[in-house]
């Protein structure tokens, strides 16, 4: 099953402490992982999930860090790959915004089980 796939019982993936991953998933989630693990990345990632109104201009993250615009277009182009944001072009600027339900799938693996929890 393909991270973001339901199973026959119509849970998305496992979580953490619920069941082991197969290699479709561990390789689906390493990805965004991978994604997430460079600091830059992170801080556009947050920048642009709590912007207001739900998605923010590339004009508007290049200022908040100290880096080439090239270099800010690189890293978001990474986020786009790992399906944790999206993007429209309108005229010479690009929109991006967070998508949801990468992100909800990212909680719903990290969170442990009420059941996990009480057993412990």
């Amino acid at each position: 099953m393909v991270l973001g796939q339901n199973d026959e019982n119509g849970a998305c993936c496992p979580g953490l402490v619920t069941a082991p991953l197969d290699e479709d998933q561990a390789a689906d989630l390493a990805k965004l992982f991978k994604a997430l693990g460079d600091p830059v990345r992170l801080r556009l990632l947050s920048l642009i999930a709590s912007r207001a109104g739900g998605e923010v201009c590339v004009c508007d993250l290049t200022p908040a860090f100290d880096l080439s615009q090239p270099t800010i277009s690189h890293h978001l182009k990474l986020l786009r790959q790992a399906g944790l944001i999206d993007c429209e072009r309108r005229g010479t600027w690009v929109y991006y915004w967070v998508l949801p339900a990468t992100l909800d799938r990212l909680a719903a693996f990290l969170k442990t089980s009420q059941t996990a929890e009480a057993t412990a």
